[in-house]
């Protein structure tokens, strides 16, 4: 394969990987592609075999001791040929000396698993229209809940106990991307929760919900459907829930969600001390 390349995406490049990963169905965002790059630019890699790019991964170091994985899509006409195995490797290599995530779809698995990541839980996509769970949730109104114009210390703290590592400039991306909507919850002078929702190729995704109880996230998304245009009620809604939160899928049956949609939590050293109780929708499945 001496005239399959392997390096980092461009800006565009990775924009062609976005909307690939919109054709396997996993429906990204309209600002995925910028909000992904902030965190680690060298992280998203393509392979590209006589100047055309056939394969791509990412593998996102967010400090030096935690990456993510992701992204990891090769052209249909060439599975098999051994051109993603070269890739994943690549990927594998950039993080070398870390714990890695990844949310592997059900067909990859044992791939992962030869690779030596373990199972750690199921995350499920969850599905519903606009309306559907406006009703199911009442209006909103909760004097509590505010918008969200940046990344505070304060926002940033509470983000650090329910996510592996720090990630201050993602997060500031994140809440700041055009059509992004987010809002805060807080109580007694504290930051209670926090969620946004951004419109994507179907419908819109909720991540991430954050909460301090069940009560705290239905307000959050009240004011996250409230935000979406009145001409939308009939679009599709996703959140992304840890299968181990019994509150969050609790609150998927009383919303009368959907599962619509699998993957497999694994990590390549150990799972990290994270409070899974209160994170009742993951904030994407390609950066963790």
């Amino acid at each position: 394969m001496s005239d399959y390349i392997i390096r980092p995406l461009t800006p565009d490049e990775l924009q062609n990987a976005v909307d690939w990963a919109g054709r396997e169905g996993w429906n990204p965002g309209h600002h995925d592609a910028t909000c992904f790059r902030t965190t680690d630019p060298d992280g998203f890699l393509g392979g590209f075999l006589d100047g055309e790019m056939i394969a791509s991964v990412s593998a996102v170091n967010y400090d030096d001791v935690f990456s993510f994985l992701g992204f990891y899509i090769v052209r249909p006409e060439y599975r098999g040929s051994g051109h993603g195995l070269e890739i994943a490797q690549h990927a594998l290599a950039h993080c070398t000396g870390r714990n890695m995530g990844l949310d592997g779809v059900v067909e990859q698995q044992d791939n992962y698993r030869k690779s030596g990541f373990t199972f750690a839980y199921n995350n499920y996509r969850f599905s519903g229209t606009v309306a559907g769970i406006q009703a199911k949730l009442g209006p909103a109104g909760n004097t509590d809940v505010a918008e969200i114009t940046d990344a505070s210390a304060d926002l940033i703290a509470y983000d650090r106990h329910l996510f592996p590592a720090p990630r201050d400039a993602f997060l500031r991306s994140w809440l700041n991307a055009p059509s992004h909507t987010s809002r805060m919850y807080s109580g007694n002078g504290k930051i209670q929760g926090y969620a946004t929702l951004r419109p994507c190729q179907t419908g819109y995704k909720i991540g991430p919900l954050f909460a301090d109880d069940a009560g705290i996230a239905q307000a959050l998304l009240a004011s996250l459907m409230a935000a979406i245009p009145a001409g939308h009620s009939g679009s599709e809604v996703f959140i992304d829930m840890p299968q181990p939160n019994d509150a969050a899928f609790a609150l998927a049956a009383q919303l009368g969600l959907d599962k619509v949609f699998e993957t497999a939590r694994m990590y390549s050293d150990h799972e990290p001390d994270i409070d899974l109780s209160r994170i009742y929708g993951v904030t994407t499945f390609e950066l963790g």
